[in-house]
């Protein structure tokens, strides 16, 4: 991707899943990149894993800590004087019927997908600003259409879909912001060593997409490169959806 050589991108849970393939595909087009992960073990293996590719370092970060937070936007600056890129792509889900659904359960959920988003945004924006940076959240279908017993999940996801329209309209022009909502993505081949495995998928799974296959984690590296470069310079407060076409398919049982 044109544009990217040597911009410093902040990837959050960069370790595994989308965003250990958003890391890959960022270093190959020349980009520095911060992994800003919880999980110290997926982190290593990703700086190891990906050492030949270009500068990779992690930074142990907490996105529901705003002091962890202000920290690793600080330590990315001392190391590399600027930050061009933020994908914030930490986040969890904590399925169950809702009236199982405890309070700390559904505060944890919001705290890491949107709070952790929003703490981000917010501490990295001056340093962006500088740059003509760009901001990308990581939404998720699940804002348009649910399965049962996902609703801190889906709140969570919503509320950054809200929140990516009202960031790029106040950090604009300095700043551009958009979210990417993935359908079905099938990460098993992207977690880290011990949890790792081949993905099971049917060709019944892949016939539920008008495309012909379930999403790879390659499929939103590729749409994150191209908004995190110039190219996409006239895109802002954008919510994409990469679904194969799924949420478009009218469904009769």
């Amino acid at each position: 991707m044109k544009g990217l050589a040597d911009r410093v991108a902040i990837i959050t849970g960069g370790g595994q899943g989308i965003g250990k393939a958003v890391t890959k595909q960022l270093l190959e087009a020349g980009a520095k990149v911060i992994i800003a992960e919880i999980d110290e073990e997926a982190a290593h293996e990703v700086e190891q894993e990906y050492a030949d590719l270009g500068t990779v370092r992690f930074i142990a970060a907490d996105v529901t800590d705003e002091a962890s937070v202000k920290a690793l936007m600080e330590e990315t600056i001392r190391l590399f004087g600027r930050i061009d890129i933020l994908m914030n792509n930490a986040g969890i889900s904590a399925n169950r019927p809702v009236t199982d659904l405890t309070l700390d359960t559904w505060n944890n959920v919001l705290a890491i997908n949107l709070t952790g988003t929003f703490l981000c945004s917010k501490h990295a924006a001056p340093y962006l600003g500088r740059q003509h940076g760009v901001i990308i959240n990581m939404g998720s279908t699940r804002t348009l259409m649910s399965e049962a017993d996902t609703e801190a999940y889906s709140a969570s996801k919503g509320g950054i879909v809200a929140l990516t329209h009202a960031l790029a309209i106040s950090l604009g022009p300095k700043v551009r912001v958009n979210c990417i909502s993935p359908g079905w993505i099938e990460v098993s081949p992207w977690k880290k060593k011990k949890f790792r495995k081949m993905p099971g998928i049917t060709e019944a799974d892949s016939m539920q997409h008008p495309v012909g296959r379930v999403g790879t984690p390659e499929d939103i590296a590729s749409l994150v490169c191209y908004l995190a470069s110039p190219e996409s310079g006239f895109i802002t407060g954008s919510n994409i959806l990469v679904d194969g076409g799924m949420t478009r398919k009218m469904i009769y049982t």
